[in-house]
């Protein structure tokens, strides 16, 4: 049987996600570090486990509504208005996801026709593109630079708009570089989407983890709020990546519609998950912030540690990666890490898994021990004294 003439022809032309396939390189060399993967090394704050402990007890496992448990709308509700000072009605504006991921699947899913193009900021996740192709849009690739700290300008983004745009993606902080978008930098893009019809999907999953100044959300900024989808979750800052928890906030119209795709694809979000993410959002500000504590001196060691090695690294004022230089040796992305795991066991991303401006850069997570970075960042340094 010829399984090529069975799939879908879109499935087979999308890559395999270029994180993963390091990761999985990575698994199979015995006494690997890994600085691969974006996950947090902290445990779930023990109020949020405890909480889940007792739903399990009480026996609440069956499924919740479509848009996810009231108590937890509300609770993201009072989120945003506390965080990025933008209301949103708990009964329509909100809708429970699986995780950001899916968040992000329904609300491209909601917005994009075939042949509607989606700008996407790059470096970026790895979903972005292969999502809105999937949905038969064209992915619109917007080249972001070093010399930019990677961050979105006027001058980047207007000569890209075009009849058929219909969604501008804003992810920042950024994954994989670390970016942040400041108020006046995300002023200067509203205004060139204002007098459109353009949407925002504003994925803003790392908002917790800024250093420095709080996180800024274009939709708190005048006239974006009709404008933007604002997708957000728990894997990143309440280190809940297992619990598969993240939320969208819309004005009516949009949310209907995700709502409707989130019931067909899904039914609802982990009942347990739940009940436990209210107490994430109520009750565990002080644990966030100590992690973000740690985060950023983690992010000031690396930094400088990659620099005294001869990497050169600009340093990245939110999420937990840094996005170094790796051009001064000679290699592509993909043979420096190749020959990283195998000449000293050090797994880390290949920049232009993030998009074809990502080549000459790799990806390095320190959601990671300071035992761990430091023994990862030496053998990197012997690594380029080799070569």
């Amino acid at each position: 049987m010829d399984y090529t003439k069975i799939l879908s022809e879109k499935s087979q032309i999308i890559k395999p996600s270029g994180i993963r396939k390091f990761f999985d390189i990575a698994a199979g060399v015995p006494d690997i570090i890994s600085l691969s993967v974006g996950e947090p090394d902290f445990d779930t704050p023990w109020a949020i486990r405890r909480e889940a402990i007792r739903v399990l007890e009480e026996g609440k496992t069956t499924y919740t509504s479509n848009a996810g448990l009231m108590p937890l709308r509300k609770a993201v509700s009072s989120y945003f208005k506390r965080t990025i000072h933008t209301e949103y009605n708990p009964e329509n504006e909100i809708v429970i996801t699986v995780g950001g991921s899916e968040a992000i699947d329904i609300t491209i899913r909601a917005l994009v026709n075939p042949d509607d193009e989606v700008i996407v900021p790059e470096p970026c996740f790895v979903s972005y593109a292969p999502i809105v192709e999937l949905t038969g849009g064209v992915a619109v690739s917007a080249a972001t630079y070093a010399k930019d700290e990677f961050k979105l300008t006027p001058e980047i983004l207007k000569p890209l708009i075009t009849p058929k745009t219909k969604a501008l993606i804003l992810s920042y902080p950024s994954n994989p570089t670390g970016a942040v978008m400041r108020k006046h930098e995300l002023t200067e893009i509203a205004e060139i989407l204002r007098d459109t019809d353009i949407m925002v999907i504003s994925d803003e999953i790392y908002s917790e983890l800024t250093y420095g100044e709080p996180h800024i959300s274009i939709a708190e900024l005048p006239g974006m709020r009709k404008r933007t989808i604002v997708v957000n979750g728990f894997s990143k800052a309440f280190a809940m990546t297992g619990w598969r928890l993240g939320f969208t906030a819309a004005p009516e119209p949009i949310s209907e519609q995700i709502l409707k795709l989130h019931q067909y694809a899904i039914m609802c979000s982990p009942t347990v998950s739940q009940h436990a993410a209210v107490i994430a959002l109520n009750d565990c500000e002080a644990e966030v912030r100590e992690m973000a504590e740690e985060y950023d001196m983690r992010r000031r060691l690396v930094v400088k540690s990659l620099n005294e090695i001869g990497l050169e690294c600009f340093t990245p004022e939110g999420a937990f990666y840094v996005f170094p230089s790796v051009r001064k040796t000679g290699l592509t992305s993909q043979d420096f890490c190749k020959r990283l795991i195998k000449e000293k066991k050090v797994a880390v991303v290949p920049g232009d898994a993030f998009g074809e401006c990502g080549e000459g850069y790799i990806r390095i997570s320190y959601a990671y021990s300071i035992k761990h970075l430091t023994t990862a960042i030496n053998r990197i340094g012997e690594f380029l004294n080799e070569i």
